[in-house]
C-alpha cells in the first residue's frame, strides 16, 4: 500500500503512494492507541532517574546554597548560564520551522512541524528551570524579580538585560505555546472522534475545544494560525539577540562585542536544528514515521545544518580578526587564551564539533545517512554547550587583575544538575509522543497527493 519515503517522487510532497485520509489517521495515531513499546518504557525511565536525580541535587542547592557548585572568584556564572543560553538555543529551530517557513509557504515543513514546536516548548521550559535555580533562592523570584507597586522603594533594573531575558523569554514561551496549543485543535479533534477509553474521549474532547470541522471554524483556524505564525517569527531573531546581551553589554573583553547577536541567532538556529535531526531520527525509527518523516526532510535539515555551522564558524574567525584589528592587547589575550590557554581543550572541542564534523554534509550519501546524520547532530549539540561554556568561562576566569584569577571547575552537583534538566526535557517529550499526535495530520492531508477513490477524511 506504502512505499518508502525514500522513493517518494515529489520532495513537496508527504505522503505518496495512493493512501487516504483515513491511511493518516490510522498510522499517526497507532503510538497513542497502543501500548507503550519496550523501547520506550526504557528511554522514558532513564529520563526519569535522571531528572530525580536532579531534583535530589536541587533540594541539596537550595538547603546549601549555590556554594556547593564550582563557581568562585571572579568565576560568578559557570555550567548554570552555560546551560541556559544552551536550552534557549535549542528551542529555536522549532519556531523556525513552523511559524518561518509556514510563512513561506514550504510544504516539506508539515511532517516536523509538531514535534519541533513541542521541543521549542519544552526547551524554554528546561531554560526557566536552569535560570530560576541558578538564582540560588527560587521561592522568592517573584517577591524580588516581578515588577510590581510596593512599599520597599524597590523596582526592578530596566535597564539590565536580565531583566530584557525575563520578558524576551515569556513573551517567546507564551506565542510559541500558544501557536503550539492552535495547531494541535484539529488533530485533537480527530483523536477525540477515534478514542474508545472514557478517559481519553474526555482529555481529547478537553483539548479540541469543540472543534467539528465546520467551514467557518477552518476560516478562522487558518486566519488565527497564521497571525500566530506572523508574531512568532520576530520573535526567532529577537529572543537570542536578547539573550546576547547578557554578554555584549558588558566591558569584559571576549563579550563587550556587536557581533554577539546575529551568531548567537546563528548558533541557535544550528544546534536547535541538530536535536531537530536527533529526536527526529528516534520517533521516525521507534514509531515507524518514515512515510511522514521522510529522508527529504532530513536531507533539507541537514542542508541548513551545513548552512549555519559555515555561518557559526565564519563568526569564530571574526571574533578573532576583530580581537586583532582593535588593538586592545586584553582582547587579544582573551581570545590567544581561548585558543591556547588553559581551556584549550574545550575551545577546540567547541571548533571540531561546530565547524569541522558538519563539512561532512557536502556529500549527499551523507546527508541521506541516518546514521550519520545522528552522529553528527549529537556533535553538534555538545560543541554548541561547550561554544557557551568556552565564551562565559575563558571570559571570567581571567580577571583585569592576576591576583583576581582562578580555574573553574564544575563539581559533581553541576554535572548532575545538568543531567537532571536533560532528563526534564526528554521526559516532556516522551510524553508528548505518547499522549499527543506527533505529526500534524491535518497540515499533512492538506499537502497530500489526492486521496484515491473511497478514501474517507
Amino acid at each position: 500500500m506504502a512505499t518508502t519515503a525514500e522513493s517518494s517522487v515529489n520532495p513537496e510532497v508527504l505522503v505518496t503512494g495512493g493512501k487516504t485520509f483515513q491511511d493518516v489517521n490510522d498510522e499517526v495515531s497507532l503510538p497513542l492507541e497502543s501500548f507503550p513499546t519496550t523501547r520506550w518504557w526504557i528511554c522514558f525511565i532513564v529520563a526519569v532517574a535522571a531528572f530525580f536525580m536532579g531534583l535530589i541535587l536541587l533540594g541539596r542547592t537550595f538547603m546549601e546554597g549555590i556554594g556547593v557548585w564550582g563557581l568562585n572568584q571572579p568565576m560568578g556564572w559557570g555550567t548554570d548560564i552555560t546551560t541556559f543560553v544552551f536550552w534557549v538555543g535549542i528551542g529555536h529551530a522549532g519556531t523556525l520551522i513552523s511559524a518561518i517557513l509556514f510563512l513561506f509557504r514550504q510544504k516539506w515543513r508539515t511532517g516536523i512541524n509538531r514535534a519541533a514546536e513541542a521541543m521549542t516548548i519544552f526547551a524554554v521550559m528546561t531554560a526557566g528551570l536552569v535560570v530560576l535555580t541558578h538564582t540560588g533562592r527560587a521561592w522568592l523570584a517573584g517577591f524580588w524579580l516581578l515588577p510590581y507597586p510596593n512599599q520597599r522603594q524597590l523596582w526592578v533594573n530596566f535597564r539590565s538585560p536580565l531583566e530584557w531575558d525575563v520578558f524576551a523569554v515569556g513573551t517567546y514561551f507564551t506565542i510559541s505555546t500558544i501557536f503550539w496549543i492552535t495547531g494541535l485543535i484539529p488533530d485533537m479533534a480527530s483523536a477525540r472522534d477515534r478514542a474508545k477509553n472514557k478517559f481519553r474521549k474526555i482529555f481529547y474532547t478537553i483539548a479540541s475545544f469543540g472543534w467539528r470541522g465546520s467551514n467557518k471554524e477552518w476560516v478562522n483556524y487558518e486566519q488565527a494560525y497564521l497571525i500566530f505564525a506572523g508574531l512568532s517569527t520576530p520573535l526567532v531573531l529577537s529572543v537570542h539577540s536578547v539573550v546576547s546581551f547578557d554578554f555584549a553589554v558588558s566591558q569584559l573583553p571576549g563579550w563587550h562585542t556587536t557581533i554577539f547577536p546575529p551568531y548567537f541567532v546563528a548558533g541557535a538556529i544550528f544546534s536547535g536544528f541538530a536535536m531537530v535531526v536527533t529526536l527526529m531520527v528516534m520517533v521516525r525509527e521507534a514509531f515507524k514515521l518514515k512515510n511522514f518523516i521522510t529522508m527529504d526532510h532530513l536531507e533539507k535539515m541537514n542542508k541548513v545544518i551545513l548552512a549555519t555551522g559555515m555561518i557559526v564558524g565564519y563568526a569564530y574567525a571574526c571574533e578573532f580578526f576583530i580581537a586583532w584589528y582593535s588593538g586592545s592587547a586584553f582582547e587579544r589575550f582573551t581570545f590567544i587564551n581561548r585558543a591556547f590557554g588553559p581551556y584549550w581543550w574545550a575551545y577546540w572541542i567547541m571548533a571540531c564539533c561546530n565547524v569541522f564534523v558538519p563539512q561532512i554534509f557536502w556529500f549527499k550519501w551523507a546527508r541521506r545517512s541516518v546514521p550519520i546524520m545522528f552522529v553528527v547532530s549529537l556533535y553538534v549539540n555538545i560543541g554548541m554547550w561547550f561554544e557557551r561554556y568556552v565564551i562565559i568561562v575563558t571570559s571570567l576566569h581571567r580577571d583585569f587583575l592576576p591576583s583576581s584569577w582562578a580555574q573553574y571547575y564544575p563539581s559533581w552537583t553541576d554535572w548532575g544538575l545538568f543531567t537532571g534538566f536533560a532528563g526534564f526535557f526528554f521526559c516532556c517529550f516522551l510524553l508528548f509522543v505518547r499522549f499527543l499526535p506527533t505529526i500534524a495530520m491535518a497540515e499533512v492531508k492538506s499537502v497530500m497527493d489526492q486521496p484515491k477513490a473511497g478514501g474517507t477524511h
